[in-house]
């Protein structure tokens, strides 16, 4: 599964950042997501693979206080995005409710364990790379072309919103998952990381070429302090060092990739989410932002409750408000909706070039 590669913190400003609602008579911005665990819906659940979250006590509280396959124990990221765009959830491209009218919101594409290289996540066997979500990509386009037109399905993927988060995968279930990892013998973590940012360009480069022109990229949140890393590599309740250290390589090459990327097309369609500047917040004072502790997951067993999945045997906090991770690897809803506070109205030092809440006053000016 994903590291939490989006944790965020609530920023404390005046500004009232209302949600960008349309007119009755409007339809909301399409929404495109792309990505690992941190933001499947549930596509996983419709394939053969270990890493699913569709039984209990994950979504115990989702609307409907069932398991939907999102990582969470409710809503999770996207959901959250959906809501302060005025639309209704995206389902999973691989849902069968997604056809007719429903293909006009958008749609989720990600999936639990992938990461950037196609050989991350292996031992989950069959799960959607990259490459694959943005096959499908392409597939949603003919397929709604051949409902509404070329014309009118461009202009719906201009228009969207996309949100792509994945790389954390590429450290905790690839280069770090085993001592002497295959990509480890290979590669210096500084050559790894180089080659990471390489292939993520170019799957940014192909979401640009399919049509996306407002596109959120988060980078990895501290993957050495979720709760899995403190119970296998932590040392006196400190994080991982070594994990540490490639989010501290990593993040800032990502984000200096976004920016030359910009900077070619001459608009900005990446932004960038600082999102391991964010998580620090957390980590280091978790009561300012209502947690008794970042360091306990809410679900499951073994040291820090970061040993193995969140199952219906495994230790459930009572009051999942008090725990900034839900299991081993993934934020609470309660850290989900901070993050997206973040998303909408943090400054530049955490949304660069700019928050969502600006995009959407932008997009409605024009």
């Amino acid at each position: 599964m994903a590291h939490p590669s989006t944790f965020v913190t609530l920023v404390i400003t005046v500004l009232v950042v209302g949600v960008i609602v349309p007119g009755a008579d409007a339809k909301p911005r399409a929404f495109f997501v792309f990505g690992d665990s941190l933001v499947d819906s549930g596509n996983n659940n419709y394939l053969a693979t270990t890493a699913r979250a569709d039984s209990p006590p994950y979504g115990i509280d989702y609307p409907t206080r069932r398991p939907t396959g999102r990582f969470s124990n409710g809503l999770n990221i996207p959901d959250l995005i959906s809501q302060r765009l005025g639309a209704k959830s995206v389902l999973p491209y691989l849902s069968p409710e997604l056809r007719g009218d429903k293909l006009l919101l958008g749609a989720n594409f990600a999936s639990a364990g992938i990461g950037i290289l196609n050989d991350t996540g292996a031992q989950f066997l069959n799960i959607i790379r990259m490459y694959r979500q943005l096959d499908y990509f392409e597939e949603y386009q003919r397929r709604l072309t051949s409902q509404i037109g070329a014309a009118r399905t461009m202009t719906l993927v201009n228009q969207a919103l996309v949100l792509i988060t994945v790389g954390g995968n590429d450290f905790v279930n690839n280069y770090y998952l085993v001592p002497f990892s295959a990509r480890s013998r290979q590669y210096t973590l500084q050559d790894y990381v180089k080659i990471l940012i390489i292939e993520y360009r170019k799957l940014l480069e192909r979401l640009y070429d399919r049509g996306a022109r407002r596109v959120l990229v988060t980078g990895t949140g501290p993957l050495g302090c979720v709760p899995a890393e403190l119970a296998m590599r932590g040392t006196n309740g400190g994080c991982s060092a070594e994990l540490q250290r490639a989010a501290a390589l990593y993040n800032p090459q990502l984000q200096h990739m976004i920016q030359g990327l910009n900077k070619k097309i001459g608009r900005d369609v990446f932004i960038a989410a600082n999102t391991a500047r964010m998580h620090f917040n957390f980590i280091n004072n978790p009561r300012a932002y209502g947690f008794t502790t970042s360091q306990i997951a809410c679900c499951g067993q073994g040291p820090y409750n970061g040993i193995g999945l969140c199952t219906p045997l495994s230790n459930l906090c009572l009051n999942r408000n008090s725990y900034a991770f839900w299991d081993s690897f993934h934020p609470s809803e309660k850290a989900n909706k901070l993050i997206v506070e973040q998303i909408m109205s943090g400054s530049t030092k955490y949304m660069n070039p700019m928050n969502l809440s600006t995009i959407l006053a932008l997009d409605a000016s024009t």
